[in-house]
């Protein structure tokens, strides 16, 4: 089975990844939809771009894919991307002009023609709005949408991550109960009890389905080296975003 990852970099499409991965699929690429406004119902938008880093160390090609995010056209992006009607090359540009703080290897491969996949695995947990969307898509194309995490218990997925290894950090909150020392966190066992009592006082997602926070992974099974990162916190009233100041795999880095 020859497919690709629709990679946001965050913990529901790199667990997803590594679950292709252990059906013994070929995974021919990861695709990565890089937001240009402020807003999408479909796509995560805060540090995406570190998912072309993830592919490095997976060995993979990465396809970054512009939309402006509008809620009728951001599919239409996402399929003309898999057919190959989209410039790959200016569109990593773009990337890199917008995150300066990813370092990108020379030897990142970028995908620069169609996709020969027969399916596209998602990291949807519930969002039916999404998943519909994208099966639609993709029965269109001719390949098979996949979404291995749908409706997985939320206590159990979050625990998942920690015991495999994927080492997930928080870039974002936007939900009672959530302060500003949430951003940039790692999720460990005990920041996840945290996690756990927090999110039963406050009636939120644990999982973040609901747009409570957004996360990166930086490290995981199926990656053969980490991601490192800095970044710094910018918080707007009951709010926040961590912001990546440097985003490189190990190798990268001058000794």
């Amino acid at each position: 089975m020859r497919v690709a990852i629709l990679a946001s970099g965050g913990k529901d499409s790199t667990y997803a990844c590594w679950w292709a991965i252990m059906q013994g699929w070929k995974v021919e690429a990861l695709i990565t939809i890089h937001i240009t406004n402020d807003d999408s119902m479909m796509f995560q938008i805060p540090n995406t771009s570190i998912a072309g880093l993830q592919a490095y160390s997976m060995g993979v090609p990465w396809l970054p894919i512009l939309s402006d995010g509008k809620q009728e056209e951001e599919i239409s992006d996402l399929e003309n991307g898999i057919n190959g009607h989209t410039d790959v090359q200016d569109a990593f540009e773009r990337v890199v002009f917008d995150t300066e703080v990813i370092e990108f290897s020379d030897d990142l491969h970028l995908q620069l023609s169609v996709l020969e996949i027969d399916a596209l695995v998602v990291g949807a947990l519930r969002s039916d709005y999404q998943k519909t969307r994208i099966e639609r898509m993709c029965e269109k194309i001719g390949i098979i949408s996949y979404c291995p995490l749908w409706h997985h218990e939320p206590k159990e997925h979050m625990q998942s991550l920690v015991e495999h290894g994927f080492d997930v950090r928080i870039v974002s909150v936007s939900t009672d109960g959530l302060g500003q020392e949430w951003l940039g966190k790692q999720i460990t066992q005990q920041s996840l009890k945290d996690l756990i009592k927090i999110s039963t006082k406050f009636r939120f997602n644990l999982d973040g389905e609901g747009g409570e926070f957004e996360t990166i992974v930086v490290d995981a099974p199926h990656m053969s080296q980490s991601i490192e990162v800095s970044g710094h916190s910018e918080w707007k009233g009951n709010r926040g975003t961590w912001i990546l100041d440097s985003a490189t795999i190990s190798k990268f880095q001058p000794s």
